[in-house]
């Protein structure tokens, strides 16, 4: 089942102890510590991995202003991104050399095509990045909500956890290398 931020944030409230919420800005406490971590917490542990949800490939639109140093054309970063991965052109997602500032990535190409971390929407998230979150934010929570310096260090090792659990499960999203040239088998030939 596709959880909302709300949900998401409902969850780790009741993974708390505390009360869910129904919105960000129903008065409660809850909701103003909730609507005030969400994003940032959300954000952080996105941009912690290159996570196969939430790569993404865009051709950049040159901006008409060039840098003022060091490369010869910028480039439009694109909404929602979060994290670069590498850089390319001509059909390409990685090899240019670049340099990210501000919003805009500075390289010398005519055009670039960006491999990056970017901010799908939460109902998009598969269920063991839903997990890790969920735990995150509990985390997060903690402190504001129990004052409970404790419990707060319990709930981090176990986001931690999930976190890693996460990452395991999403690098068996790829196609496993196989082996390309073992020489102890052709030299038993």
């Amino acid at each position: 089942m596709a959880l909302t931020a709300i949900g998401l944030c409902g969850r780790a409230l009741i993974k708390l102890g505390a009360t869910a919420i129904a919105s960000f800005d129903d008065g409660s406490a809850e909701a103003e510590v909730a609507a005030a971590l969400y994003g940032p917490t959300r954000d952080a542990l996105l941009s912690a991995n290159a996570w196969s949800f939430a790569s993404v490939q865009a051709t950049l639109p040159r901006l008409a202003e060039p840098p003022v140093a060091d490369y010869a054309n910028a480039f439009q970063l694109p909404a929602g991104f979060l994290r670069a991965l590498g850089a390319g052109g001509e059909g390409r997602g990685r090899g240019l050399s670049y340099r990210i500032v501000g919003r805009t990535l500075l390289c010398d190409a005519g055009t670039v095509t960006l491999s990056y971390v970017g901010r799908p929407a939460e109902e998009d998230f598969p269920a063991f990045f839903d997990q890790a979150l969920i735990a995150r934010l509990a985390a997060e929570f903690c402190i504001p909500l129990t004052e409970s310096s404790t419990r707060a260090e319990l709930l981090a090792q176990q986001a931690e956890s999930e976190f890693r659990r996460a990452r395991q499960i999403d690098a068996q999203q790829d196609s496993q290398p196989g082996f390309e040239d073992f020489t102890l088998i052709d030299a038993r030939s």
